[in-house]
């Protein structure tokens, strides 16, 4: 599908196309920082290929296509889906000489950018919403089969621009995004579960300071099932300190195929 003007305007409030662009600058700006836990995503997930053998796949979130071995998934299968809200344009050139390759473009939240937005219409600067408890976290249903499902490097950040957009528009407590944050995770697991699965997620950030102090903050809020392969890694996400000139933060991973 395409999206309306309308839904694209929605993504530019909440962020999306500057997300987007951040992401692949961070790639850039941390000198190969961030390669060894691409190769990581990439060997598992050709581990994952053979041991499942499918004859489509089916990549959520797919983005820069940093850390996917598309050409060997077009190699070995017969159809390969790329499933993203809005396709960079240099995926959209680098793809198009790939047959088999078929570029989607689906809110992998099952719609609950749309559903924030109409249910903060109600309320205004002077009467902020104070309760996350009418917003429906719906579940990704894709109206074609998938075949093997990838979820690559979303599962945690499915909720980072709608729980931001909701942060500068709403008076919640935190109790409650953490609730919140954990449905949406929930969703995006329960739907996995219904089909041959591969998830690569950050489980943790890691920060230590200039004295070696650490501090774990927990990115993954609900528990991984165990799976038929399952791998650990430390991904350098902050290796340059872009963030934090004081710290310098990696990233807990787990990888599991179920």
């Amino acid at each position: 599908m395409r999206y309306s003007n309308y839904y694209k305007r929605l993504l530019s409030k909440l962020g999306y196309y500057d997300y987007q662009s951040r992401l692949i600058y961070r790639h850039l700006n941390q000198e190969g920082g961030w390669e060894s836990h691409n190769e990581n995503c990439r060997r598992f997930i050709l581990k994952a290929l053979d041991h499942y053998k499918p004859e489509r796949v089916t990549v959520l979130g797919s983005g820069w296509l940093l850390e996917l071995p598309l050409a060997e998934l077009s190699e070995r299968t017969e159809k390969v889906f790329l499933v993203d809200i809005v396709h960079p344009p240099d995926v959209v050139s680098q793809t198009s000489v790939l047959k088999n390759v078929v570029l989607v473009e689906n809110d992998v939240t099952g719609g609950l950018i749309e559903e924030i937005y109409s249910e903060l219409r109600n309320f205004s600067f002077l009467k902020r919403m104070k309760s996350l408890e009418n917003i429906r976290i719906p579940e990704y249903k894709p109206d074609f089969d998938p075949g093997l499902v990838i979820s690559l490097n979303i599962l945690t950040q499915l909720e980072s621009l709608p729980v931001d957009y909701l942060r500068s528009k709403a008076r919640i407590p935190d109790e409650e995004y953490t609730r919140f944050r954990s449905e949406i995770q929930g969703s995006h697991l329960s739907f996995l579960k219904k089909h041959p699965s591969i998830l690569i997620s950050d489980t943790a950030e890691i920060f230590t300071d200039s004295r070696g102090q650490e501090e774990s903050v927990p990115t993954l809020l609900i528990e991984l099932p165990s799976g038929k392969l399952a791998e650990k890694w430390t991904w350098d996400f902050d290796l340059k300190g872009i963030d934090n000139y004081t710290r310098r933060s990696v990233m807990n991973v787990t990888a599991v195929a179920f």
